[in-house]
């Protein structure tokens, strides 16, 4: 009896902890302003994707090109890649500055002798480069204004970078570095769910630009929603698969009445796009039970500073708004 209440108590805990918090990345610089997390194994094991979408991403893996590389790599994604840490900042796709952590089970020696390979028949989209003491791959993506430069730092670790000297730089630090991150934005990723299958948390107070011109939403004037937009200090979306879907988007506001004023906004901009759903529904008949859903769980609330808009969506409404439901 004993036992069994003991047992009954450790699982009511487990279900009430709260959220497990994120762990800064040491590897990310300083000058990060954003940071986004990619729980791979999570989303690889969650019961929606296994039931919708891994069938597809094996049958694409095992195409002849993509087996051929991945054999050649000696990796499998499916397998080998546990989760993925961006830090980025910048004004504009031009100026963006990027760094990636790859966490997971990699062979250093075959990853580089595959870019080697690679570089000799394909050198004009990967090279391998020097950087101080280290060798880097370099690889150039189409319409792309920036390379990416990578290299595996250990058995654990992949680095990436925008820039030679900030892959140098994480490999330097690897094994004994301390995070780096701004004290704001490192309390804001702090916040995150670390058991998430994806979350993005940003600073975004002072960056937010002026809105495209000739932005017309019904309902809402484009000079005040700017003017609310510039009170906006801090910005974060979690993204959680489970067997069903929600999405939760969190926007902390200068003070509370920034938060309430922005809150309004938010609220009509939720109401126009839901006068539009039936639009949606009557075009697309199968999407009618995800159209549904959107309509009774989008939601907005506002508490203290922050405004939040929350979204969920059933494995049962996936499925038949793809062809896959039973």
């Amino acid at each position: 009896m004993f036992r069994r209440s003991l047992v009954g108590a450790v699982l009511v805990a487990g279900l009430l902890a709260p959220a497990r918090a994120a762990e800064v990345d040491p590897l990310l610089p300083a000058e990060t302003e954003s940071v986004m997390f990619v729980n791979v194994r999570q989303i690889l094991d969650s019961g929606l994707v296994k039931k919708y979408a891994l069938g597809q991403v094996k049958q694409f893996m095992q195409g002849n090109d993509a087996k051929k590389m991945l054999d050649k790599l000696g990796l499998d994604p499916l397998k080998d890649v546990d989760r993925v840490t961006a830090g980025s900042w910048g004004k504009g796709q031009e100026d963006l500055n990027l760094v990636f952590v790859v966490r997971g089970r990699f062979d250093p020696e075959k990853l580089f002798k595959a870019a080697q390979d690679e570089a000799k028949t394909n050198g004009d989209r990967l090279a391998i480069v020097e950087e101080g003491k280290y060798k880097l791959i370099k690889f150039t993506p189409e319409n792309q204004p920036k390379p990416i430069y990578a290299a595996v730092a250990d058995e654990k670790t992949i680095i990436g970078a925008t820039e030679k000297k900030l892959v140098a730089t994480a490999l330097a630090a690897q094994g004994g570095a301390k995070p780096q991150l701004k004290k704001d934005l490192a309390a804001l990723v702090l916040k995150q769910d670390e058991k998430a299958s994806m979350w993005a948390a940003g600073v975004v107070e002072g960056k937010i630009e002026q809105l495209p011109p000739g932005v017309n939403i019904p309902g809402v004037d484009p000079q005040k929603l700017q003017k609310q937009l510039e009170k906006m200090k801090t910005f974060a979306m979690t993204l959680r698969l489970t067997e069903d879907v929600s999405l939760d988007v969190d926007m902390g506001m200068k003070d509370t009445d920034a938060a309430e004023d922005f809150g309004e906004t938010v609220g009509q901009l939720l109401g126009t796009v839901k006068q539009f759903l039936p639009l949606i529904a009557g075009q697309q008949p199968n999407a009618k039970p995800l159209v549904d859903e959107v309509n009774k769980t989008l939601k907005s609330k506002i508490k203290d500073k922050d405004v939040t808009v929350s979204l969920k969506l059933s494995s049962e409404a996936i499925g038949k708004a793809t062809g896959g439901g039973d």
